[in-house]
């Protein structure tokens, strides 16, 4: 009787095992991600969750959705969220194992699991395949896809492809769309300003809103904010005057020269 316990034990844990062997080792060969050096992805995970949650709740709600090229998306944005989420993208392989060590730290002193310092890459790879759980099998899915996320695409790209598909606030998705929605305007036209406002909102989109409604995320853009100007991104002076509204002035009239 017990030999028949211990074996149907073993059995059950080499099937469970098994499972998550092939559950794990597939995202080796799938999705192809290099089909996303030139093709814009279509609905991410993190769109299809959201959609999920909606319906289960009996939420009427449409994904709002927009595309911009880098080329048409303020340089202030790229610096503003590369300061908030990922300082070191540039030089690191997809992983930053400083920070990583720091966010394991922290959650064994808090006796719980929230992972944290991801790359851009990576949370690149959670948003478009996965999904907002946080647990030790879906954070071994998420490091094998940022792996070829970092083998198949630039660093240029990489970030495109996040600015595009992060979430900005419920169900709003791209830069672009959260241009359109909290400042009525386009990515490129971005100031310093609200590109900090709108990556100070990253970490938690639906609970740190960009427009103000959140002490948190407003201590949070004036850091990042502030680091823009030590590093010399912003001139401060030269960024007040830019934003300030344009005048009226009247036409200068210049009298006709009635040359003799």
């Amino acid at each position: 009787m017990i030999r028949n316990m211990i074996k149907i034990f073993l059995l059950l844990f080499a099937a469970g095992l098994l499972y998550f062997a092939v559950d794990i080792g597939r995202y080796f060969f799938y999705p192809d991600v290099s089909a996303l050096k030139k093709g814009r992805p279509g609905k991410t995970a993190f769109m299809e969750y959201r959609e999920k949650t909606w319906q289960e709740k009996g939420i009427k709600r449409k994904i709002r959705a927009a595309w911009a090229p880098m080329g048409q998306i303020s340089p202030f944005v790229v610096k503003a969220v590369l300061i908030a989420e990922d300082d070191k993208f540039w030089v690191h392989d997809g992983f930053d194992f400083e920070a990583m060590q720091k966010a394991v730290e922290k959650d064994i002193k808090k006796q719980a699991f929230h992972a944290g310092g991801s790359t851009i890459s990576q949370q690149l790879a959670k948003n478009l395949y996965l999904s907002p759980a946080k647990n030790p099998i879906r954070k071994l899915k998420e490091a094998i896809l940022t792996w070829r996320i970092e083998r198949h695409l630039s660093k240029r790209r990489i970030l495109e492809l996040y600015l595009n598909v992060a979430e900005w606030g419920d169900g709003l998705f791209g830069i672009s769309a959260a241009a359109s929605r909290y400042y009525g305007k386009s990515a490129a036209s971005l100031t310093a300003r609200e590109a900090a406002e709108l990556a100070a909102a990253l970490p938690n989109p639906k609970r740190y809103r960009p427009d103000g409604a959140s002490r948190y995320a407003a201590r949070r853009a004036d850091r990042i904010y502030a680091i823009m100007v030590r590093r010399g991104i912003v001139i401060e002076d030269y960024d007040r005057v830019i934003s300030e509204p344009e005048e009226n002035p009247q036409t200068d009239i210049v009298p006709d020269l009635h040359l003799p």
